[in-house]
């Protein structure tokens, strides 16, 4: 009996199984291909399909309420008003497809729409213009069989790749990332002519994108975006835009908790948005705002990573595309449809050439007359007019029916007039010139193609021009612009560092991403994350923060080996280790013992003194000792004998200079920032105390000094060179005002570091055109467009008496002005110095003297 049941359990639980199977592929098919992921032809989800199309029913050219439109979807969707409410708003806020009236939301700061009843839309001229053809749509029967829907809209445009897509199926999910309209279509011509196009995300909300890894939109690619931050000054911040798929709610909530855990540091947050997105960020007092640019984009959503993942239904299935291939099938789409309609077109035009040329030949050769005759029957009328048309059939294109002639015999008749026959033969002659024209463009569809493009972009391109700028990001290290947030205490004697021992001495404050370097007096090295607490070992000498692959911290060292007792001395640099790990400094493994320790920021070697044991049988009891003489070697190095006779202390005697080579920097204008990695323009060697001069176009200039965490906008720099106070700085600049362009010269006299000072004349669009420092610059001026370029060379000297040059033709005058500038006329398109290809004279004569 218990068998019996057993095998009655398992039979029933089999049938459950089976039919659960098949139960969850009908539903995951379901929702792929019905609910979440977009088909290939017009790049919509079945929600907003049935929404354009219950709009084009209601459309007479006038706004409806939301409501009204969402009732009238429901005739076709299934899934109740609030699915197709949300669909609806989030097409409006797309600002492509439809023409919103009301509070639609906003998507920057998250703000909802209005009730639906309050709000209105209709079809936007583009939308009418690209997606709608009863004669080229397929349809099919509703969910209730009462009406027939769209199986797909024959959309002539990329849409997919323009508003984008997102959604989660089962087993799937698809997200395809907006691009830009008008690069769209440019693609879409290039694609056409069979040339080569690259494609890449828009958004509306701006901001900027790095788009190197973006794989074509395909699984495993992934782009990030930023806000574009500004410093309004050196206390203040403000965030231009919020990156897609952020708003400004959900940014400053990421910002007050990165504040929160100590990651950066802030006074206030307040959001000032309105036409356009303005959040300010004041800043906690001594904090530099470069660095809390850096950690914004690290710790908060001012950047964020998007990976794409273009998924798509293809012939009732899903599939995985890149947007290259994407756009391929719209466009080939595109020229199919065009193709449809031009036959759909020929067709009509012939029909209407036929009826017309039959309607010409019944009145002009009086075939009407038969009607006037007497047959015995309906059908031997018609036969009658059918005969007397045979003489005229080899002019028509196709033979004539029996529903023509019925139409012509409901034609009124009346008295006919030459007139009527003219206008006939018009009209023949104006359809006859269509079907010409109807039968090229489709001999030349390509070409009819691309101007069907370009027209696209001519009508509704304007304004739609790219909003997120495509650059390259710069990697931004956690560690590096974290703020020091926790203390560190350290306990020398017990050998423990961290940061809960606040009973024992403070070191320095440091951040949650530092590396902590530890120095014992038994000669061990150990490099520990920050904690609450960790042993390094007894005795400890020195503590800091480390910095990896540092070459330019040097440390100073004289130890005693406990094997041998002979002292040496060695000079090392720490570039990289292994978080955790004890590393012997010595030559032997035990016994060890430190006499004298430095740490030298920039490789400084200073002098010491070392006094023996006054046991020892050395005849000199002290002696100094250069570390200069010591080539700095890697960590591993045992070093070299200071002295074989015991030690019985080493003390500091006398500072030194540093052994090092200066510091090489070079600026990289991509990321507009300062590096010694050798990326972009070299700069030149710079010593401790040297400073860098950046002059930008508008007007301003600043000395700053060589901390690489700073941040530059390269495209507005036009100068960055080593600082020298003694160098001219020779300047063009536009004065928008008069009109002209001014040159004057200048010595630097100020010395505050990270302040802009603007040393050209104040006006509304003036800027600086070109400068330089050369000693004796010689200045190019180019004139006229095209053809008529004229070029003139002027040597810029001393001024010492106040001078005017006036270019016209190739004569130059010189008189006085009131002013240290010389001027040129608007006309001037372009204004360089060149010192390569011209050569420079010492002269200078109160008259400034000029080159031609």
């Amino acid at each position: 009996m218990a068998k019996q049941q057993k095998e009655d359990y398992i039979h029933k639980d089999s049938g459950v199984d089976g039919q659960y199977k098949a139960w969850f592929l009908d539903y995951a098919s379901y929702v792929i291909l019905e609910r979440a992921v977009p088909a290939i032809e017009d790049g919509l989800k079945p929600v907003q399909r049935r929404i354009l199309h219950a709009m084009k029913e209601m459309d007479d050219g006038r706004f409806n309420k939301v409501a009204n439109i969402i009732g009238q979807t429901m005739q076709y969707h299934p899934h109740g008003d609030m699915s197709i409410g949300d669909a609806l708003v989030n097409l409006g806020q797309k600002d492509l497809l439809i023409e919103t009236q009301g509070n639609w939301g906003d998507v920057r700061t998250g703000d909802d729409a209005a009730a639906s009843r309050y709000i209105e839309a209709r079809l936007s001229k583009f939308a009418l213009e690209v997606a709608f053809n009863n004669k080229t749509t397929d349809w099919a029967l509703s969910y209730d069989g009462r009406k027939n829907e769209p199986v797909t809209l024959p959309m002539k445009f990329p849409l997919l790749l323009a508003q984008g897509a997102e959604g989660i199926a089962v087993g799937l999910a698809t997200k395809i990332l907006p691009h830009n309209f008008c690069e769209l279509i440019d693609a879409s011509i290039k694609c056409l002519k069979g040339r080569k196009f690259e494609i890449f995300p828009d958004f509306q909300t701006g901001g900027t994108v790095d788009v190197s890894n973006y794989n074509e939109g395909k699984r495993g690619g992934k782009i990030r975006v930023r806000s574009v931050i500004e410093e309004q000054d050196k206390k203040t911040l403000v965030i231009k835009n919020v990156p897609y798929g952020v708003t400004t709610s959900t940014l400053m909530e990421s910002i007050v908790k990165a504040n929160d855990q100590g990651k950066i540091k802030i006074k206030k947050v307040t959001d000032h948005t309105a036409a356009d997105v303005e959040v300010i960020i004041e800043l906690a007092a001594g904090i530099s705002p470069d660095i809390t640019i850096d950690a914004l984009y690290a710790f908060t959503d001012c950047e964020v990573s998007i990976s794409p993942n273009a998924c798509v239904i293809v012939k009732d299935k899903p599939q995985f595309l890149g947007v290259t291939e994407l756009l391929k099938i719209a466009t080939e789409n595109t020229k199919e449809l065009l193709r449809k309609e031009l036959e759909i077109k020929l067709g009509e035009l012939q029909e209407k050439w036929h009826y017309t040329s039959l309607e010409k030949i019944f009145f002009e050769e009086k075939i009407y007359k038969e009607l006037e005759k007497k047959h015995e029957t309906w059908e031997k009328v018609l036969q009658a007019i059918d005969k007397a048309f045979e003489p005229f059939k080899k002019q028509l294109r196709r033979e004539i029916s029996r529903e023509d002639i019925i139409k012509l015999t409901e034609k009124p008749v009346r008295r006919i007039y030459r007139l009527d026959i003219d206008e006939l033969n018009e009209q023949i002659k104006g359809l006859e010139a269509d079907i010409k024209q109807v039968k090229h463009d489709l001999a030349n569809l390509v070409d009819f193609a691309v101007a069907y493009y370009e027209n696209l972009l001519k009508k509704f391109g304007k304004g739609r021009e790219r909003k997120t700028e495509i650059r390259l990001f710069d990697t931004i290290q956690a560690k590096q612009v974290a703020i020091a947030n926790t203390k560190l205490y350290v306990n020398y004697a017990d050998g423990f560092i961290g940061t809960s021992l606040k009973k024992d001495e403070l070191i320095a404050e440091v951040s949650d991403f530092d590396d902590i370097i530890a120095f014992t007096k038994g000669g061990i090295m150990k490099v520990v994350k920050v904690s609450d607490k960790v042993f390094i070992g007894k005795d400890i000498i020195y503590v800091a923060v480390f910095q990896k692959n540092d070459e330019r911290t040097t440390y100073n060292m004289i130890y005693v080996d406990g094997k041998s007792g002979v002292s040496y001395a060695k000079r090392f640099n720490v570039t990289g280790v292994t978080r955790d790990k004890e590393y012997n400094l010595a030559k032997s493994e035990d016994k060890n013992k430190v006499h004298y320790f430095s740490a030298n920021a920039n490789g400084e070697a200073e002098v010491v003194k070392i006094v023996l044991s006054p046991n020892c049988s050395a005849r000199i009891k002290e002696l100094d000792f250069y570390f200069e003489e010591l080539e700095i070697k890697g960590r591993g190095s045992i070093g070299n004998i200071a002295t074989k006779y015991p030690v019985k202390s080493v003390k500091f005697k006398e500072a030194g200079k540093s052994t090092l080579d200066a510091k090489k920097l070079w600026f990289d204008n991509k990321f507009g920032r300062l590096n010694s990695e050798e990326k972009g323009e070299y700069l030149g060697k710079f010593e401790a105390e040297d400073r860098i001069l950046v002059i930008y176009n508008d007007g301003n200039y600043e000395i700053t000094d060589q901390e690489l965490t700073q941040r530059f906008d390269a495209e507005k720099i036009l100068l960055m060179e080593k600082f020298n106070p003694d160098k001219i700085i020779s300047a063009v600049y536009l004065d928008n005002e008069k009109f002209q362009y001014n040159i004057k010269r200048f010595k630097i006299e100020t010395t505050t570091l990270h302040t802009k000072f603007f040393f050209i004349k104040e006006g509304k669009d003036n800027r600086l055109e070109t400068v330089t420092t050369d000693a004796e610059p010689v200045l190019m001026v180019q004139s006229g467009r095209g053809q008529m370029v004229r070029s003139a060379k002027f040597k810029v000297v001393k001024l010492v008496d106040y001078c005017f040059l006036y270019l016209s033709g190739s004569n130059l005058l010189s008189t006085g002005l009131q002013e240290p500038a010389i001027i040129f006329p608007l006309t001037y398109i372009n204004v360089s110095f060149n010192r390569i290809i011209f050569s420079f004279n010492a002269a200078a004569e109160s008259n400034c003297p000029v080159s031609t």
